[in-house]
């Protein structure tokens, strides 16, 4: 299996990329590990990707997708899920480049779709421990005492990012990358959308039926 699991921030993708990588033993590739790792190493990429982390800023897609060529021609993937990756035409592209260096053909490419307000409301009600990292959330998993961490008893956070207008922004900018990569993916017949909305099992289990395979080991 080698697929591209794509959505907006707030959709669930990092949840189900993790199950399917684990039921399906795929290698889970996700750019934003590969930048902290090759930071963390000091890699010439690394340092390149340095001062765009460090300022907050998406890396650049030309050193986005050599971070993924590097990780790529370092050993063979027959089973892989990009997580997030491409978010752009120019990204898709070199990907696609890539995929045909290696002699690798795609599977299928799953859109989470998500109501923006909802992605909103999502991330919005989110809160934090800033001690011991522990997450809540308002709605969905509310803390015992409001605003205090059940682990340590410390007041929980909403992080900047997690506030409505921050959310929106990042939202906008998803949706200006996406607008060309989705009809990209369409016209080669790899696009599967799957709602993102409901419970994570059953979210799961609407993107094993578009991928059109037997459940793994239970969520």
């Amino acid at each position: 299996m080698r697929l591209i699991l794509l959505g907006p921030p707030g959709s669930g993708k990092g949840t189900q990329a993790q199950l399917l990588a684990r039921n399906f033993n795929l290698e889970h590739i996700s750019t934003g590990d590969l930048l902290r790792a090759a930071r963390a190493a000091g890699t010439p990429l690394g340092l390149r990707a340095k001062p765009y982390m460090d300022a907050g800023k998406l890396a650049p897609d030309e050193l986005v997708n050599d971070l993924v060529a590097e990780r790529f021609r370092r050993s063979r993937l027959e089973r892989f899920l990009m997580d997030g990756y491409p978010r752009s035409l120019s990204q898709a592209a070199s990907f696609d480049a890539l995929l045909r260096e290696q002699m690798l053909d795609l599977n299928a490419v799953v859109l989470l779709t998500v109501d923006d307000e909802e992605i909103v409301r999502r991330l919005s009600g989110r809160r934090t421990c800033p001690n011991c990292q522990a997450t809540y959330h308002v709605e969905n998993k509310p803390p015992k005492v409001p605003g205090v961490c059940d682990n340590c008893g410390h007041a929980l956070v909403q992080r900047s990012d997690d506030r409505p207008e921050t959310i929106r922004a990042r939202l906008m900018v998803y949706h200006k990358d996406t607008v060309e990569l989705i009809p990209h993916y369409r016209a080669q017949g790899l696009l599967r959308e799957v709602s993102g909305e409901g419970k994570i099992e059953d979210v799961y289990e609407n993107i094993l039926k578009v991928l059109n395979v037997k459940a793994g080991p239970s969520c």
